[in-house]
Protein backbone atom coordinates (compact mmCIF):
# COMPACT_ATOMS: atom_id res chain seq x y z
CA UNK A 1 0.00 0.00 0.00
CA UNK A 2 1.54 3.41 -1.15
CA UNK A 3 1.53 6.08 1.46
CA UNK A 4 1.16 9.69 0.24
CA UNK A 5 0.16 12.82 1.91
CA UNK A 6 -2.51 14.83 2.66
CA UNK A 7 -1.70 17.78 0.27
CA UNK A 8 -0.20 15.43 -2.63
CA UNK A 9 -3.60 13.62 -2.23
CA UNK A 10 -5.83 16.68 -2.60
CA UNK A 11 -3.95 17.84 -5.37
CA UNK A 12 -3.89 14.48 -7.19
CA UNK A 13 -7.15 13.19 -6.31
CA UNK A 14 -8.65 12.31 -9.73
CA UNK A 15 -5.62 10.63 -10.44
CA UNK A 16 -5.37 8.56 -7.30
CA UNK A 17 -9.44 7.68 -7.83
CA UNK A 18 -8.51 6.70 -11.34
CA UNK A 19 -5.45 4.18 -9.96
CA UNK A 20 -8.11 3.24 -6.92
CA UNK A 21 -10.34 2.00 -10.02
CA UNK A 22 -7.78 -0.09 -10.68
CA UNK A 23 -7.36 -1.85 -7.65
CA UNK A 24 -4.27 0.34 -6.17
CA UNK A 25 -4.47 1.11 -2.65
CA UNK A 26 -3.23 4.38 -0.45
CA UNK A 27 -2.86 5.50 3.25
CA UNK A 28 -2.95 9.04 3.30
CA UNK A 29 -1.11 10.55 6.12
CA UNK A 30 -0.54 13.20 7.65
CA UNK A 31 3.01 14.32 8.76
CA UNK A 32 3.52 11.22 8.71
CA UNK A 33 1.00 9.36 10.96
CA UNK A 34 -1.77 7.66 8.84
CA UNK A 35 -5.04 9.05 8.55
CA UNK A 36 -7.30 7.23 5.82
CA UNK A 37 -7.11 4.33 3.46
CA UNK A 38 -8.34 5.00 -0.04
CA UNK A 39 -9.44 1.62 -1.65
CA UNK A 40 -11.66 0.00 -3.99
CA UNK A 41 -15.82 0.82 -2.33
CA UNK A 42 -16.68 -2.93 -2.27
CA UNK A 43 -19.96 -4.04 -4.40
CA UNK A 44 -22.54 -4.96 -2.32
CA UNK A 45 -23.63 -8.73 -1.73
CA UNK A 46 -26.78 -9.34 -3.83
CA UNK A 47 -27.60 -12.79 -1.66
CA UNK A 48 -27.62 -10.76 1.87
CA UNK A 49 -29.71 -8.16 0.09
CA UNK A 50 -32.46 -10.75 -2.00
CA UNK A 51 -32.22 -12.20 2.33
CA UNK A 52 -33.20 -8.70 3.60
CA UNK A 53 -35.97 -8.57 1.18
CA UNK A 54 -37.03 -11.86 1.54
CA UNK A 55 -37.13 -11.23 5.54
CA UNK A 56 -39.07 -7.86 5.28
CA UNK A 57 -41.83 -10.05 3.18
CA UNK A 58 -42.34 -12.66 5.65
CA UNK A 59 -42.66 -9.97 8.30
CA UNK A 60 -45.13 -8.07 6.76
CA UNK A 61 -47.01 -11.10 5.22
CA UNK A 62 -47.46 -12.29 9.29
CA UNK A 63 -48.28 -8.31 10.47
CA UNK A 64 -51.46 -7.34 8.31
CA UNK A 65 -54.00 -4.67 9.24
CA UNK A 66 -56.15 -6.33 7.45
CA UNK A 67 -58.77 -3.54 5.97
CA UNK A 68 -57.46 -1.13 9.06
CA UNK A 69 -57.15 2.37 7.56
CA UNK A 70 -54.11 4.43 9.64
CA UNK A 71 -56.89 7.24 9.72
CA UNK A 72 -58.95 5.19 11.57
CA UNK A 73 -56.22 4.07 13.85
CA UNK A 74 -55.35 7.61 14.60
CA UNK A 75 -58.78 8.77 15.12
CA UNK A 76 -59.28 6.11 17.80
CA UNK A 77 -55.71 6.70 19.88
CA UNK A 78 -57.17 10.02 20.13
CA UNK A 79 -60.75 9.22 21.28
CA UNK A 80 -58.96 6.64 23.82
Amino acid sequence: MERIGTHEAKTRLSELLAKVRKGQEFLITNRGEPVAKLLPASKPDQSQIRLAIKEIREIQSRNRLDGLKIRDMIDEGRRA
